[in-house]
């Protein structure tokens, strides 16, 4: 079984992601294992046969960078979890996606990053409001751990945390002469 990092933590993956085939079939809803990850064009063409076929909690959706996560929000309550597919290193379109599932559509389940995830991005993707990491498998997921602790201060203000270091220090210089 494949593993995952999740919560900031190496554990097994037990979802399936789904992707087209070379000549671009996809399996059928029966055929479909339990816990699945769908690709979001794909949803939206089955996601009734797919909900009658599966439990909410053995449902994902998978975004591809130029899909519009709007049109998942009315779905929220079908699936339990989002993944957002990143096909390349150098593909950031996804970052945008994830900060926009949880600020702007209060997504609150699992967000994942699947597809060219790699040690370097990961606290980026954290950042922007990801808790899940499917790291490319060619790679060393415990070592990728490590990203997490590398750098102890943010300047910016992200999902992980919206107040920016200036407010931070100001806050505590208040607290301080207080």
């Amino acid at each position: 079984m494949a593993l995952i990092i999740k919560n900031r933590e190496v554990v097994e993956d037990d979802w399936t992601v789904v992707r087209a085939t070379e000549d671009g079939t996809l399996p059928a809803v029966d055929a479909l294992p339990a816990k699945v990850l769908v690709p979001f064009t794909w949803w939206k063409e089955h996601k009734n046969a797919l909900t009658l076929a599966h439990k909410k909690e053995l449902i994902g959706v998978w975004l591809a960078p130029d899909d519009e996560p709007a049109e998942l929000v009315e779905d929220f309550d079908k699936i339990a979890l989002i993944a957002i597919d990143f096909p390349k290193f150098s593909d950031g379109r996804g970052f945008s996606i994830g900060r926009l599932l949880r600020e702007r559509y209060q997504w609150k389940g699992e967000l994942r990053a699947i597809g060219d995830v790699l040690r370097d991005q990961l606290r980026f993707h954290a950042r922007c409001g990801f808790d899940a990491f499917a790291v490319r498998a060619d790679k060393d997921i415990h070592d990728a751990l490590n990203a997490f602790g590398e750098l102890s201060i943010s300047y910016q203000g992200a999902v992980d945390n919206p107040e920016p270091l200036f407010r931070r220090r100001e806050k505590a210089a208040v607290g301080a002469s207080a």
